[in-house]
């Protein structure tokens, strides 16, 4: 019953007060951690060194927190612990050590937080003095010493050094503070050794000072070896030699032993016994200096002896007569040995012969002959006598090409009065090849070709075109021994620059008219083909530009207008590249004909209408001074009367028409134009009295006149329209 009220006290507890959590575990924070190393950073050998780790650390707990401590020197870890307290972590380096030196850091884990202190370095100085013990200090040859060297109080990882005589002959590496080495002292007599050692701490190694030294005796061993040579004098290449070796007062104890015998760097022969013998030819050529040596365990005893030997026949040599050959040519080739022992070998017991062997022709003791083949061969001689044979060295035969016949050439064009480059060239020769050139039977110049990429190239210049053919080319390889080759003539094409331009005009100049055809024509003198600019002075591109295999061409104007009047010149080039130019031609292009009768016509009917207004004129002015004794209001004379009538009744049946002069108030126009109506024409001169008066005489006159007879023509107008009642009479 008590249970079930605790219970629910505590269910009342938690929904009356819901920020109340039950068993909570404390939050925390990491704030710092530091490692601290005392008593300093920088401490001696020996000296007790403390690594202190300091956490600070925010909680909400009461209680304190696991933690787990780790302690790294490097990037290595060397010790781990976990706490409950809050105490600093603590790491004791009872006696600090040179390996000890190093870079530390700390770190603090609790739960799933961890944090890490700055790394603090630790110098630790001073190493102990090594100390070496040997086994033995009185040996005899070939023993060896057993050295141990150790680093009192050490620790890390080492190197053990090992000096004989202040001379380093061992090495060895330890992870303990001692090593062990066995030493061979191969030289009689007392040696001072000793030792040192040195510490690795990651990247750097220190080393110790020196151990006290120690003294070991090494006893000789009362071995010797002997060589012994017959013959030992007059000795001939050839002859046969016995060579002994052997071993004196080898000791009664059981040694793994060697003896052997060598010729310079050629091992003869090798026993395990303690003498032999060996038997050879000697030749000059071998070395003479023999070596009988013993080698046990470490104990070498040798002894060396030269032999003079004397040549029986020397090595031959092989030479070639002539020494320079050409393909074909015939050579001699000789093989002699300058030197031989008459005392131990007679002059026909002497032989020689060639390899490879070829076509020879023998023509006495080591001379030969034979023709030079086509390509290179290396022949070597061999002397022989007895059971000896010496081979010369090779001798290269490398025929040489003789040059063939020449080509001469032009390189480029031949163009006179201009540099031309002639090339010489033979397509087969040894080099080098000299090649001449020559002008007739002069030579000129001489060039030597001797690589293959180099020409002999000449420079000349003609002044004809035919003189091109008086130059040829030899080649010789053979130093003037045989006939050199000679190439043909030159032959190439040779160009003239051009000269005498002239620009011819048809028509001529004076004939020229608009609407007509003009030919300008261009010739030079010069090699064809020729390149022609016509040109118009005062533009700077060419009118007409053509390329021709003739020295002249042609611009065609086919139809003429006054904007083709100028000055014109014609430009030509060849292959010489020198352009000429002709002189300046005016040309003037002229008033067409018909345009000329047009205007001339214009003019004579312009003069011919001229004329006849004058002669019209003049008549008028004629009417008019004599009006005044004759008027046409005058009385006709009787037969002019009757002419009248007559022809009046016979062209109009209509009542007569009578002309009156008209007067008007406006004054006299004498030169007025007649006016015309229909097919008639009435000439009127009015004339108006300012006063009116009947009786003035001086109305003036009309003349009436048909232009394309003398009668008057007779008006077909209707009579009320040629009534003039209403006009004064005209008085006498």
């Amino acid at each position: 019953m008590g249970l079930l009220l605790l219970f629910t006290s505590t269910l009342l507890s938690s929904y009356f007060h819901p920020w109340i959590v039950v068993n909570a575990e404390p939050y925390f924070v990491l704030r710092a951690i530091t490692l601290t190393i005392e008593p300093g950073a920088n401490v001696t050998r020996d000296t007790s060194v403390t690594l202190r780790c300091h956490a600070s650390i925010s909680s909400s707990g009461q209680e304190p927190l696991s933690r787990e401590y780790t302690l790294y020197k490097g990037s290595e870890r060397i010790y781990n612990k976990v706490m409950s307290t809050s105490e600093d972590f603590l790491h004791q380096l009872p006696n600090a050590r040179l390996s000890d030196t190093g870079k530390y850091k700390c770190e603090i884990r609790i739960k799933d937080k961890s944090k890490t202190s700055e790394n603090v370095e630790l110098t630790v100085t001073g190493l102990s003095k090594p100390v070496l013990h040997v086994n033995n200090s009185m040996v005899s040859e070939g023993e060896e010493v057993i050295a141990t060297c150790m680093a009192p109080g050490e620790r890390g990882s080492f190197y053990f050094y090992f000096y004989e005589d202040s001379k380093e002959i061992h090495n060895m590496q330890a992870s303990s503070n001692q090593a062990e080495a066995r030493l061979s002292i191969n030289s009689v007599g007392s040696h001072i050794i000793h030792c040192e050692y040195a510490v690795l701490v990651i990247p750097f190694v220190f080393k110790s000072e020196q151990s006290d030294t120690l003294k070991v005796s090494v006893t000789e061993l009362s071995i010797a070896v002997s060589l012994d040579i017959s013959p030992q004098h007059n000795i001939y290449e050839g002859d046969q030699i016995d060579i002994t070796c052997s071993v004196i007062n080898f000791p009664q104890r059981s040694y793994k032993s060697n003896l052997y015998l060598s010729q310079g760097d050629k091992i003869l022969k090798v026993e395990e016994k303690t003498t032999f013998t060996h038997s050879m030819i000697i030749k000059a050529k071998d070395s003479v200096l023999f070596e009988c040596g013993l080698e046990m365990g470490n104990v070498k005893k040798v002894t060396t002896k030269k032999v003079s030997v004397t040549e029986l026949f020397s090595v031959p040599t092989l030479t070639m007569s002539p020494a320079e050959v050409f393909q074909r040519d015939a050579i001699t080739l000789t093989c002699r040995s300058e030197n031989y022992a008459p005392q131990r070998l007679k002059d026909e017991e002497l032989t020689y012969s060639l390899e490879p062997t070829l076509n020879l022709q023998e023509h006495g003791k080591g001379v030969y002959s034979v023709k030079a083949t086509f390509r290179d061969i290396n022949i070597t001689c061999i002397a022989k006598a007895r059971d000896l044979m010496k081979q010369s060295e090779i001798l290269a035969v490398r025929p040489k090409v003789r040059a063939s016949r020449p080509r001469i050439s032009v390189i480029g064009r031949a163009i006179i009065q201009q540099p031309i480059t002639i090339l010489c060239q033979s397509d087969s020769g040894s080099l080098p090849i000299n090649y001449t050139l020559f002008k007739g039977y002069d030579a000129l110049n001489t060039i030597s070709v001797k690589d293959s990429f180099q020409q002999a190239l000449f420079t000349v210049t003609i002044n004809r075109a035919d003189e091109i053919k008086q130059y040829t080319c030899e080649a010789d390889n053979t130093k003037g021994r045989m006939q050199s080759e000679s190439s043909d003539r030159l032959r190439a094409f040779v160009t003239e620059p051009l000269k005498n331009p002239a620009l011819i005009v048809i028509p001529e100049v004076e004939q020229i008219f608009e609407g007509g055809h003009l030919s300008l024509i261009c010739t030079v003198t010069g090699t064809p083909p020729v390149t022609f600019k016509f040109y118009q002075q005062g533009n700077k591109d060419p009118l007409h530009t053509t390329t021709s295999n003739e020295n002249h061409t042609s611009y065609e104007v086919p139809r003429l207008s006054k904007a083709h009047s100028g000055k014109y010149f014609c430009e030509a080039d060849n292959h010489a590249h020198q352009v000429v130019s002709t002189e300046l031609v005016n040309i003037e292009v002229r008033m067409a004909i018909w345009k000329k009768a047009l205007i001339g016509g214009s003019c004579l009917l312009a003069l011919s209408v001229l004329v006849v207004v004058c002669v019209l004129c003049f008549k008028s002015k004629r009417v008019k001074v004599d009006k005044a004794t004759v008027s046409v209001w005058s009385k006709r004379p009787p037969e002019d009367d009757v002419v009248d009538d007559e022809e009046s009744s016979v062209v109009n049946s209509e009542p007569d028409v009578e002309y009156t002069e008209v007067v008007h108030p406006q004054p006299v126009d004498p030169n007025r134009v007649p006016v015309r109506k229909g097919t008639d024409t009435v000439y009127s001169e009015l004339q108006n009295s300012p006063h009116g008066a009947a009786d003035h005489h001086d109305y003036g006159s009309v003349e009436y006149a048909e232009l394309n007879g003398e009668h008057p023509e007779i008006n077909h107008y209707r009579p009320e329209v040629n009534s003039f009642h209403d006009l004064p009479e005209p008085v006498d």
